[in-house]
């Protein structure tokens, strides 16, 4: 009888197979933004958006891009230890508005209200598919869904 494996070897098996990995991994920075670059950092920037390797983060100051240019190195050490394999190759600052890094209890975010077309849902759940546990399946879901959402908000904001 084989000895049983961890439902964390599993998960990470199941996800490299799928090749959902590495998006789903890349995208845990953005909730632990302020844990990886520091609360002086993370008051200053917001991450836009990930793509080809390249992150693309909203800077509050044109003096503040000029900083963090010199930090690029630490920086992307920093994201990189925190995902744990080097998956970020650079960061590009822009000027940009950054929001607050809490809302009001009684405010609550515009981004879940974003819609997703059936295109997009559909692929993800061709993703999903493979996947056995339902309640693994569906919460993988919802983190890939509140992702596309928060993400097509973001490009209406541009």
């Amino acid at each position: 009888m084989k000895k049983p494996k961890s439902v964390h070897s599993v998960l990470d098996e199941t996800l490299r197979a799928l090749g959902i990995d590495a998006p789903i991994k890349n995208y845990s920075l953005f909730g632990a933004w302020k844990e990886i670059v520091g609360e002086t950092i993370a008051l200053q920037t917001q991450p836009r958006s990930l793509r080809n390797q390249i992150l693309f983060l909203d800077v509050s100051h044109s003096t503040w891009i000029q900083q963090l240019q010199f930090l690029k190195p630490q920086l992307l050490e920093k994201l990189n230890a925190f995902l744990g394999k080097p998956l970020i190759r650079d960061i590009r600052f822009k000027l940009g508005k950054i929001s607050s890094p809490s809302l009001p209890p009684s405010q609550s975010p515009v981004w879940p209200k974003e819609p997703l077309d059936k295109g997009t849902l559909d692929r993800m759940d061709a993703l999903l598919g493979k996947i056995e546990d339902k309640e693994m399946r569906e919460g993988l879901r919802n983190i890939l869904v509140k992702g596309a959402k928060l993400e097509r908000y973001r490009k209406k904001q541009k």
